[in-house]
């Protein structure tokens, strides 16, 4: 079984899903992407993480992100499933979930740890950027639902950390300051950082959130 780390390429495969056949590189294109999986159809943590998913479509598209969920439940089962993810959580689902039956996908992406079940996969989520590397990788036990107030906070912080040379600090939210990176030296600052900044230490420099305006 495949172990995958951050900055791994995430393995490409082609499975079925409720909205067709997916290649899930070419089905990615140059956008961001959440792969996030669930243990099994029809169970309650999961059709709450499904419905909240949908209504935040918005904010994933708003961050050129696309969202596609698996369940190793075959594709009759998801589409009735969705039927009662609508009815329950008060939305409609409007992204694909793969239909993984012979663990191919689960197995790509080590899904199913033995400990936890041998069957169905764990809550795992990875965030892939626009050229297919691995940037986030987290696991929940099954009794535990997904913060995506959390996962959208990620994200924010995983765009700009792409793009300019800052960290975020501990709790950090978008308008929040940022870290300078040790590698960027003084003198480089006010080119790269014209709003400023100050020094905490030598090692910690903030400095306002620079694709602010």
């Amino acid at each position: 079984m495949a172990t995958i780390r951050l900055g791994d390429t995430a393995p490409n495969f082609t499975a079925e899903s409720t909205e067709g056949t997916i290649n899930f590189h070419e089905w990615l294109g140059n956008s961001w992407g959440v792969l996030f999986s669930h243990p099994a159809d029809y169970t309650p943590v999961c059709t709450t993480e499904l419905g909240t998913v949908a209504k935040y479509k918005k904010e994933f598209d708003k961050r050129n992100v696309k969202v596609v969920a698996l369940s190793v439940d075959g594709l009759e089962s998801h589409k009735d499933w969705v039927n009662d993810i609508n009815e329950t959580q008060n939305t409609t689902v409007n992204f694909p979930i793969l239909a993984d039956e012979d663990r191919h996908v689960s197995e790509l992406y080590d899904m199913i740890h033995p400990n936890a079940s041998e069957k169905a996969t764990v809550r795992s989520v990875f965030v892939i950027d626009p050229d297919k590397k691995v940037k986030l990788i987290i696991t929940y036990p099954a009794s535990t639902g997904r913060n995506f107030d959390e996962l959208l906070r990620v994200i924010d912080s995983l765009q700009l950390t792409a793009y300019h040379k800052v960290a975020t600090p501990a709790n950090w939210n978008v308008g929040d300051e940022c870290v300078i990176v040790p590698a960027v030296t003084n003198e480089q600052i006010p080119e790269l950082f014209p709003k400023g900044y100050k020094e905490i230490k030598p090692y910690l420099r903030l400095t306002p959130q620079p694709n602010l305006n």
